[in-house]
């Protein structure tokens, strides 16, 4: 499968995002490659499936609380709560894309 330029600049983003993500839980929950972390992330992955799919992965009515933990858990993170931010966008993360394994897998 090719990837067209902009999802090969999504997967770096998305790369990055989760790298600063890492690093911002090593160094002890800072607050601000946290917030990078999340912002690439989000941009990465807008970028490598596309504004609607994007939309569509958010708003669904089964991953609601998903979707409103891992935005509540980033806004944690932006307000200067870190450690509680996390935890709770790891929950959110799980409850959205926790069936992702199975789906590739089957």
């Amino acid at each position: 499968m090719w990837l067209t330029d902009m999802q090969k600049i999504g997967v770096g983003l998305t790369s990055f995002g989760a790298l600063f993500m890492l690093l911002g839980v090593m160094l002890f929950f800072d607050g601000a490659l946290l917030a990078l972390g999340n912002i690439l992330f989000l941009g990465g992955l807008f970028l490598i499936i596309g504004p609607q799919k994007t939309f569509y992965v958010f708003v669904r009515k089964n991953k609601l609380r998903g979707t409103a933990c891992f935005l509540g858990g980033i806004l944690f993170v932006f307000l200067k709560w870190p450690a509680i931010g996390v935890l709770v966008e790891m929950f959110g993360f799980l409850n959205l894309f926790g069936s992702l394994p199975l789906t590739i897998s089957s």
